[in-house]
């Protein structure tokens, strides 16, 4: 090449990276993990004059840049990480560093530097062959909604070893357990990194799992596992993919027995239509494992995951998205889950997610809403809250017999609206032996009068009732009742 010709192409290619000094790939550690790596985000980066575009590449997703600007040598941009949340990095440019201000774990603001990486580098690995769809066999379990405890909600990274005996031992003085709570269930960040062999290990603050799960079956209780069918979890630990079997293998030499699996980092790999055949590998993979575990899938309502869930072996699957602990969150996921009804049955479960009750962001009537409206649903009622602290109320909303007895009936229906007027809604669900649970819900601001006509809730009524959080017996007169609704409250009635 001439030299005149080559000195031109140089000369081009600096002045076009001075005009777009942030275009590249670049790396940013926000965390060190309990498994001792970095989390690591991969901004993914076009600058256009003063516009900038890409994506940041998270262990868990990736996330658009829906708005990014380049002034001088500062710069602004804003990932879109899912409906509703969006994180901001703002800062300066300086050479081969971005000095920036942005969202770490929990969404916290604090100072970082990202630096120039290879290009493709924190690109997720290639989708690998995925097999024929075929059913999976049942396992048995979960023939009603399963009940525990879950680290999450509470705890969330906090999560050990201690923690889990100390709810285990709270369970068992408390009575859950014998209330029918025997789930106790480890979420994100437990894991460590694999071993020589691929054998995934606990981190740091789980030293031996296989005597942590001794220790919850001596009191009679069991222990769930957390993992996703991605390379890392949420959290942007150590996933199961590419070691189902490994992995199904090691927690059944552990004694696990109850798998919660969550999307995550999958979502980078795989598409929408991928779901059924990605959950039937670690379905299999459980069934080869020969223990027992139950099956739970999380991947947020997608895919209309209720029509095949039951052919990957699942004995739940998540119909929503995460829950928060506020009266919004709980009402919007829990009052939309009527139209699934179809499809819960023995053994198998749509899942509105955890419960929130205890956790302080509601008081006692929205919580006595939720743990109602999640009877009603026959969802899964797994605790989320700090056991070792609860209230005497929070105790007696969690504990209450009557109205666990709604969520575990043997019969297996998932209840539906059957009116709404106003703020009022009735719901109903089926009961064995003939018998209807009745909740009239007050999503209103101030307290509500309520009506209703045996004629309505199905034939065969005689009239003979119980509202399940007073306990006491109440008539229908002329075969109706009328009562007054607290506001966010319930009236949760058992008619024979």
């Amino acid at each position: 090449m001439p030299p005149l010709r080559l000195a031109f192409i140089l000369v081009a290619a600096t002045l076009s990276a001075q005009s777009a000094p942030m275009t590249g790939n670049w790396v940013t550690a926000t965390q060190k993990l309990d498994d001792g790596t970095d989390y690591k985000l991969y901004f993914q980066l076009k600058q256009n004059g003063a516009e900038l575009t890409g994506r940041v590449v998270h262990p868990w997703g990736i996330a658009p840049i829906v708005e990014g600007k380049v002034t001088g040598s500062h710069f602004r941009f804003v990932q879109q990480l899912w409906p509703g949340e969006r994180w901001t990095a703002e800062g300066e440019v300086a050479g081969d560093e971005l000095k920036y201000k942005g969202s770490g774990w929990e969404g916290k603001v604090a100072d970082y530097v990202a630096r120039r990486s290879p290009e493709g580098e924190g690109n997720p690995p290639a989708r690998p062959d995925l097999p024929a769809l075929r059913p999976v066999p049942a396992n048995g379990m979960a023939k009603t909604p399963p009940m525990g405890w879950n680290s999450w909600n509470k705890f969330q990274d906090k999560v050990t070893d201690q923690v889990v005996r100390e709810m285990a031992d709270v369970i068992v003085s408390t009575g859950m357990r014998d209330a029918g709570y025997v789930y106790i269930n480890i979420d994100d960040t437990w894991e460590g990194q694999r071993d020589a062999n691929g054998v995934l290990q606990a981190n740091h603050k789980f030293p031996d799992m296989k005597a942590l799960a001794d220790y919850v079956h001596s009191r009679g209780l069991k222990l769930g596992i957390y993992s996703s069918p991605g390379p890392k979890t949420c959290a942007g630990y150590e996933g199961s993919f590419g070691h189902e079997d490994l992995d199904a293998r090691t927690w059944a030499k552990w004694g696990i027995d109850y798998l919660k699996y969550d999307w995550c980092s999958a979502g980078k790999i795989f598409k929408t239509e991928d779901l059924q055949p990605v959950y039937q590998i670690m379905g299999e993979a459980l069934r080869k494992s020969g223990r027992p575990i139950v099956y739970s899938l999380c991947e947020y309502g997608e895919g209309e995951v209720w029509k095949w869930g039951p052919q990957v072996g699942a004995n739940l699957w998540r119909t929503t998205g995460d829950i928060g602990d506020s009266w919004k969150s709980m009402t919007e996921i829990g009052f939309d889950q009527g139209k699934l009804a179809p499809y819960a049955a023995p053994g198998h479960w749509n899942d509105p997610d955890m419960l929130e009750v205890g956790n302080g962001g509601m008081n006692g009537d929205e919580y006595r809403t939720h743990m109602t409206l999640w009877s009603i649903l026959a969802a899964p009622l797994l605790a989320g809250n700090d056991l070792r602290s609860m209230t005497p109320e929070i105790k007696s909303i969690l504990m209450n017999r009557e109205v666990i007895a709604v969520d575990q009936d043997p019969l297996g229906k998932q209840g539906q609206r059957l009116t709404k007027s106003g703020d009022v809604e009735i719901w109903s669900r089926p009961l064995a032996g003939g018998a209807v649970a009745v909740a009239v819900f007050n999503r209103g601001e101030a307290p509500a009068q309520a009506s209703l006509k045996l004629a309505d809730l199905g034939s065969g009524l005689k009239g003979k009732s119980r509202e399940l959080w007073t306990g006491r017996d109440v008539s229908f007169k002329d075969g109706s009742y009328s009562a007054s609704v607290p506001r966010h409250g319930v009236l949760l009635l058992k008619i024979q």
